[in-house]
């Protein structure tokens, strides 16, 4: 069976591939381009699953979506437990946090805020709360970063490739000043390797 990742341009499906990168599991990559006025996802890929979204996987005949779930799939099935604390002990079920985080908690007002952009002096009412829940979970972010530069324990984990999209949005917007230990864990992510083989093969995402 062949692995395919449904890859649209500037997505979040830009961290499923460096995963792959990882764990050496062989995959193929379908592109996706967004509507160039719309900036959503192209009739293709709704047609790989009805609600359109990035990232995608095709395992065989099994189609599964959802960020944290995929990640769990690929390193039970394909990974050999790699980057997965071992199971039963504290780091596992922090891992488990972490993942759900990443794409929960901390993607709610990333996305507020990419949504509001749009609208302009309309969004002033939401902007000090949406701004006030971004800092919240920014520094809860860097208050957990590890003296080892990961979020759990010595090693990279799946856990720091899903916080990875996050952190990369604080920098983005001009926090690496108050978020110093985010801000070295982007770039510790941005040098490894693997890193760098998948934006290769997936392209430049949100300005990196």
């Amino acid at each position: 069976m062949t692995l395919i990742v449904h890859h649209l341009n500037n997505s979040r499906s830009q961290r499923i591939l460096w995963l792959l990168e990882e764990i050496g599991a062989p995959y193929e990559i379908k592109y996706y381009d967004r509507d160039a006025t719309t900036n959503l996802a192209p009739p293709e890929l709704v047609a790989v699953h009805p609600l359109g979204k990035s990232p995608v996987i095709s395992d065989g005949d099994r189609v599964i979506i959802e960020s944290g779930a995929i990640t769990e799939y690929l390193c039970e099935r394909h990974g050999g437990g790699h980057l997965v604390p071992e199971r039963g002990t504290d780091d596992h079920v922090s891992h488990l946090e972490w993942l759900h985080f990443a794409e929960g908690s901390a993607m709610t007002p990333i996305l507020l805020r990419i949504y509001t952009a749009r609208l302009g002096e309309a969004a002033a009412p939401l902007e000090p709360r949406i701004n006030q829940q971004l800092d919240a979970h920014f520094a809860y972010m860097e208050s957990r970063v590890g003296d080892s530069g990961h979020f759990i324990g010595d090693d990279l984990s799946a856990a720091d490739i899903m916080l990875s999209f996050p952190a990369e949005i604080a920098i983005m917007q001009g926090m690496a000043p108050r978020y110093p230990k985010l801000a070295a864990f982007v770039n510790a992510c941005h040098a490894r390797p693997a890193w760098q083989r998948a934006r290769e093969k997936g392209g430049a995402y949100y300005g990196y």
